[in-house]
């Protein structure tokens, strides 16, 4: 049994189901070819599913005692520019470094500098990402990487791994990330998955990968209490078979009881002396707050007192005006009628004055 912080991995029952995803991909293979060659080989994957979403991403780097590669991938190493060189005399200069550490898995290598000119067009990038199964990129010029290459290096999972290329120990590094593997935890959802084997490899190899995946993803992922539900294996073509599934038991974690002290009778009075102290406390907040709450009920009751007498006022100033209203209106008329009066006499004696001839 391979036991993990919450994670127990029945190793005969993983060991059967790589076996049945084996037995499972001969008979997919075609007639006219030999099982399982190397252009055959399908990737195993392990898929985790976690009881909630993360809540912020992370990336676990997983090592694994055997190469999940094979021996065919091709591997691309970008560079940075080195000083007065030209990109043919930096693709050498790094070959040569290499080939003097003792490194054979990196099949290309391509300087900064031709990244920028040869692979600029939209073309140029898809042709370069379907044509290499891993990058690998200076520490050096890893933050210009990505305004160059653009997102589908990203979404499909191919973004370039940082190596120091003036590291002393430059095999090992290299070693380590080619032969392991990562683990994206993004908060998009429950589900993540890991590449730890191809179908080439023997079952023995492909089970002590998948304990070495989960133990080291039970360790280094940032979430607490209970984390894996199930996990699956399952292959590129292939229906997905659980070697882990969760109990329920996790969810309902019981409560821890206080030890008891040789003065047990000391410590339940300390007890309820801090629970009498926390009701005073309480009975004290409360009155607080009723007191509160009383304060605002004293605004609307002066309140009323103050708008009959405006109302008082406000009906008397239409009455002073329609009373005064009718006087005026009397004078004008008496003004008008003394005027037409005036005007019929004038006209009167103005008719009665005789006409000299």
């Amino acid at each position: 049994m391979a036991e993990t912080a919450q994670v127990q991995l029945d190793q005969a029952q993983v060991k059967k189901a790589v076996q049945a995803l084996q037995a499972f991909l001969k008979t997919q293979t075609k007639p006219n070819r030999q099982p399982l060659l190397s252009d055959d080989h399908q990737q195993f994957g392990l898929l985790f599913t976690l009881w909630r979403i993360p809540r912020r991403s992370q990336t676990i780097r997983i090592p694994l005692p055997h190469k999940h590669r094979s021996e065919t991938d091709d591997i691309c190493l970008f560079t940075r520019d080195e000083p007065q060189m030209t990109p043919e005399q930096t693709q050498r200069f790094y070959k040569r470094l290499l080939e003097e550490k003792g490194v054979s898995s990196i099949t290309e290598i391509i300087p900064y500098k031709a990244l920028k000119t040869e692979y600029k067009p939209f073309e140029a990038k898809r042709r370069l990402l379907g044509n290499f199964d891993m990058f690998l990129s200076d520490d050096r010029i890893r933050r210009l990487l990505p305004s160059h290459l653009g997102k589908h290096f990203y979404e499909r999972k191919k973004e370039p791994l940082c190596v120091n290329l003036q590291s002393k120990n430059l095999a090992r590094d290299i070693q380590r990330l080619v032969q392991g593997t990562n683990l994206k935890v993004t908060k998009k959802g429950c589900c993540c998955m890991a590449r730890i084997g191809h179908s080439g490899m023997t079952a023995d190899e492909v089970t002590e990968n998948i304990e070495a995946a989960v133990k080291t993803v039970m360790e280094k992922i940032r979430m607490d209490g209970s984390v894996m539900k199930v996990i699956h294996l399952k292959s590129q073509e292939s229906v997905a078979l659980p070697i882990y599934n969760s109990e329920l038991s996790h969810l309902y974690e019981p409560t821890k009881k206080k030890p008891k002290t040789s003065n047990g009778e000391a410590t339940e009075a300390k007890e309820e002396v801090k629970d009498e102290k926390a009701d005073v406390k309480t009975k004290q907040e409360k009155q607080e707050e009723e007191e509160e709450e009383d304060i605002p009920q004293l605004v609307p009751i002066a309140t009323p007192v103050k708008k009959p007498n405006l109302k008082k006022s406000s009906k008397k100033q239409p009455l002073e005006k329609a009373s005064r209203a009718p006087v005026r209106k009397q004078a004008s008329k008496t003004t008008n009628k003394l005027t037409k009066k005036a005007s019929k006499m004038d006209s009167k004696v103005r008719r009665k004055v005789p006409k000299v001839k």
